[in-house]
């Protein structure tokens, strides 16, 4: 599961933080025609291009109207480059795979059997006292005030159980914070087997999956499993899974299409249900991922979600009757641009096949040694613009510096974030970068300090809840 998942708003359309996604400009194409057979074209072209530029390794599905038109493997099932790609291979959708909890959550509700409302207490109650004040609601939208413990506190459900027992206070009034960690994920899951008297992989197997027509859908199953895609990275070194917390769902291309055509269809939850789901608190995201309506009619919704070099990500438009959806095993986080050239050719527009990312290239350089990794990010910028993705600067050295940031490299992200807000770049941006700088401060107990970046946070955009919260803390 990604360790922090923010919304960035762009001009053309919104992006997920964690993933920090990347409109690019090179290599223009023009998609020939309007036929069908020109569009499955340029969609291959696209994808071809991408596989030899080393950005696409995976499954690919493209439907429309209800029919898929194109679906393709592309690349290897191993770093060992061994064992060739195929579409029935499961992959690990990091947290694309909160959609099940979170919708077994609103079919419980809509069944009578808990309510949004109920008090955490009510299923924990040897919890501490801040218990009574969090709500099954907030654990869902990520606003229960539960802290981020790191590995030693979160790193599987028992770690989870153990320091939310010794938990003394939440970080913030629930419902007035978006934090979003595993620990709210894990409460659901105990949640449901709690009320359904069901293990949580045999609740999702009963009411969810088998309902979607998801046969080869798994709870749990191992990654280095027969069937199973393996992760690895850019020098084909197989990657070590390190998510250990339970109830992740693996499972192949086709599988998670029939999901998303069961919640466009209304065929797990009713429409109220996942209306409720999708609502996002300003800056984060739903357990649905992110989602537009009109009036209450439901336009598009999409979601990504990694780990350990995993990656799926889909965008169901359910107004034009189109899904695409992408997973690899060798995450070069384009899958969001990719889909923007593949809808830019189903529209018989010209599209873009993008570069290769900024963030990927000096993340690493950046862990070992920093200021290296700095010299080795402004080389890039200087000679190596047309190979690499300058299009979303600031995304990528936000994400540069959590990455830090989670490694308690604490002044190394400092200088990360302050790199990024000394660019030219959107305000909500530059906010989300000064929030962080804050947070670095806070951490390190240096509370003045965090109450300036605050403050230049909400100047720069007054909708920062998050940093409006903590002003308000600091000044106590």
């Amino acid at each position: 599961m990604d360790a922090t998942k923010r919304i960035f708003v762009r001009p053309i359309e919104k992006y997920s933080m964690k993933k920090l996604i990347i409109f690019p400009v090179f290599f223009l194409v023009t998609a020939l025609g309007y036929s069908q057979v020109n569009v499955n074209k340029s969609i291959d072209s696209i994808m071809k291009v991408a596989y030899q530029r080393g950005i696409f390794n995976g499954n690919i599905l493209v439907a429309k109207h209800g029919k898929v038109i194109y679906e393709r493997s592309f690349g290897f099932a191993d770093g060992a480059k061994s064992l060739p790609m195929k579409k029935d291979l499961r992959f690990d959708i990091g947290s694309v795979s909160k959609e099940f909890n979170g919708v077994a959550m609103m079919l419980l509700n809509e069944k009578g059997k808990l309510s949004l409302d109920d008090k955490l207490a009510k299923y924990f109650p040897e919890f501490p006292s801040w218990a009574n004040e969090v709500k099954i609601r907030h654990l869902i939208n990520y606003t229960s005030g539960i802290p981020v413990f790191g590995p030693a506190g979160d790193g599987n459900d028992s770690l989870i159980y153990q320091s939310l027992l010794r938990l003394k206070s939440l970080k913030s009034t629930p419902g007035s914070l978006y934090i979003y960690n595993a620990v709210n994920v894990s409460l659901q899951r105990k949640i449901i087997e709690k009320v359904s008297g069901l293990s949580y992989a045999k609740f999702l197997e009963k009411y969810l999956l088998k309902p979607a027509g998801m046969r080869s859908s798994l709870v749990d199953y191992p990654v280095d499993a027969k069937g199973m895609a393996q992760a690895f990275d850019e020098q084909g070194r197989t990657t070590v899974y390190e998510q250990q917390t339970k109830g992740w769902v693996r499972l192949p291309i086709n599988d998670l299409y029939k999901w998303i055509v069961a919640l466009d269809n209304n065929k797990i939850i009713n429409p109220s249900s996942f209306r409720e789901l999708s609502q996002a608190f300003p800056g984060g995201e739903s357990s649905i991922g992110t989602s537009e309506f009109r009036n209450d009619t439901l336009l598009w919704h999409q979601h990504q979600g990694s780990n350990s070099n995993y990656e799926a990500a889909y965008y169901s438009n359910v107004r034009d009757s189109i899904v695409i959806i992408m997973m690899t095993n060798n995450q070069q986080m384009k899958v969001w641009p990719l889909k923007t050239a593949i809808l830019q050719a189903l529209g018989g527009q010209n599209f873009a096949i993008p570069k290769k990312s900024l963030y990927l290239a000096i993340r690493d350089r950046m862990l070992t040694d920093t200021a290296s990794g700095m010299s080795y990010y402004r080389k890039l910028k200087n000679e190596a613009q047309e190979q690499f993705d300058f299009s979303f600067e600031i995304g990528d050295l936000i994400s540069t510096g959590k990455y830090l940031q989670r490694r308690k490299k604490i002044d190394e992200a400092i200088l990360l974030f302050n790199t990024a807000v000394a660019l030219q770049a959107r305000k909500e941006d530059l906010s989300y970068g000064y929030e962080l700088i804050g947070e670095c401060f806070y951490s390190k107990g240096e509370a003045a300090l965090a109450l300036t970046s605050y403050q230049k946070s909400l100047d720069l955009n007054p909708m920062n809840k998050n940093s409006a919260e903590m002003i308000k803390k600091l000044e106590k």
